[in-house]
């Protein structure tokens, strides 16, 4: 479908908006939140005119569900405290994608930042073993050197946005064993 994960973006923006293709890739079972080990992967909403792009899309977009599901289960354990804002920082080679980042954003209907280093996990293990042998600085000093690139605010419309997660729920529902 696509020779590198860098054309997953175009290929997604390109896609047709309707209908709705969701890929479920409970390809060894759904982890948290679910945790059903015999769930299988499923494709749901595909027609004739499905194609590559929208394929793209609908794996791109599990990715957003998913983080959504694993921040619902994070906010009922947890019952934050304040305004109810939530920023989320993320790193790693798929933030590279405006497209993934500003569906992110819709779907969590939260603020997404993105760092000028994509590659923030490998830093902070290397911080994390820096400051056990006591040569690097405290939390405080690393986090002056966090830099937000870009931020991907919500543009989703609440009843799409509800649309689009119901239907993800339907399907994950369809999708697990039991």
């Amino acid at each position: 479908i696509l020779e590198n994960a860098s054309q997953s973006g175009a290929m997604a923006q390109q896609a047709d908006v309707e209908p709705n293709v969701y890929l479920v890739p409970a390809f060894t079972g759904f982890g948290a939140n679910y945790w059903d080990a015999e769930a299988r992967g499923a494709v749901y909403g595909i027609t004739r005119n499905t194609g590559p792009n929208e394929f793209a899309k609908a794996a791109l977009e599990a990715v957003g569900y998913q983080t959504r599901d694993l921040l619902e289960a994070m906010k009922a354990d947890w019952n934050p405290e304040g305004d109810g804002q939530n920023i989320l920082r993320v790193d790693g080679g798929m933030t590279a994608s405006d497209w993934v980042m500003q569906f992110l954003s819709d779907i969590l209907d939260a603020p997404v930042q993105r760092p000028a280093n994509l590659e923030t996990t490998a830093l902070g293990a290397a911080w994390l073993a820096g400051s056990t042998a006591g040569l690097w600085p405290g939390i405080e000093g690393f986090s002056e050197n966090w830099h937000c690139d870009l931020e991907f605010l919500p543009q989703m419309p609440d009843d799409e946005r509800t649309k689009k997660y119901n239907g993800w729920l339907d399907c994950v529902g369809r999708t697990r064993s039991s």
